[in-house]
């Protein structure tokens, strides 16, 4: 008796970044409130010590300016070992939120989507990532410094009373804080969007679905992107007010949006 045929295999559904999955979410985002926090005061404090430098020229004459650029730059690089602690803090609290938020799945994935996940080799992604961010802390002496020179050039072409760009070089202490507080809000959101992308990738996704936070300050080219499936491998184009860029959720400043992993166990 000839025997029937067996069925043919289910599909999985393509994945484009096109295509939009209305679904509950699987992995819940990172919980980065507290790290964010902590790193902002911190950075805080270094654009404030940096605004006292500038402030102790106040009295000064413009000739001195000089002296102020080398002192910002020294500050700049005595940073180096503080950066790397404060620095590392915060990666390592990141790094514990993003291994949590896989936790958090518990049974609802598979034995061996769990093995994959602990053995993902985090090492190289969160020795760059320190590398970035002690880089980024050092930068904020840095950026004052060059704007202490920037605005001394400018008065000297345009010939400009002292007093009025004196005046504005003391304005850098709070330039700076901005600046500090910019890198706070954008780096711990980046750092926790790499993280959740090596250990993705590390489980076998090839794609995220893009979420954001879902509330009124969310911008028009990021709310457009909500539900969308996207590639890891190819981020996606974003309307950036006008402007299209391409990054994943996350990676661009002041971004609250987040990626959804799809692994394997998705599509079983």
């Amino acid at each position: 008796m000839a025997q029937s045929p067996s069925p043919p295999p289910r599909l999985k559904p393509p994945l484009t970044c096109d295509a939009r999955r209305e679904r509950p979410g699987r992995r819940p985002p990172v919980r980065t409130g507290r790290a964010e926090k902590d790193f902002a005061r911190a950075l805080r404090g270094v654009a404030r010590h940096v605004g006292d430098l500038i402030k102790a020229f106040e009295e000064g004459t413009v000739e001195q300016l000089s002296s102020l650029d080398a002192l910002l730059r020294s500050y700049a690089a005595a940073l180096l070992p503080w950066a790397r602690v404060t620095a590392g803090r915060m990666l390592q609290d990141v790094n514990k939120r993003d291994a949590d938020a896989w936790r958090a799945l518990g049974s609802s994935i598979s034995v061996q989507l769990h093995r994959d996940l602990q053995s993902a080799q985090m090492g190289e992604h969160m020795s760059r990532l320190l590398g970035e961010q002690v880089e980024l802390i050092q930068s904020i002496p840095v950026k004052a410094a060059e704007r202490v020179n920037e605005i001394t050039r400018k008065g000297l072409v345009e010939g400009t009373r002292a007093a009025e760009h004196v005046e504005e070089i003391m304005r850098s202490g709070h330039v700076a804080e901005s600046h500090a507080m910019l890198i706070a809000r954008t780096e711990v959101a980046r750092t926790a969007s790499v993280l959740t992308e090596a250990r993705a990738q590390s489980a076998g996704s090839t794609h995220y679905i893009w979420r954001t936070a879902g509330d009124s300050a969310v911008r028009p080219g990021h709310k457009a992107m909500e539900g969308k499936v996207c590639a890891w491998a190819d981020p996606p184009a974003v309307d950036e007010n006008g402007r299209i860029m391409h990054h994943h959720p996350g990676r661009i400043w002041n971004c609250r949006c987040y990626a959804e992993p799809i692994v394997s166990d998705d599509y079983d």
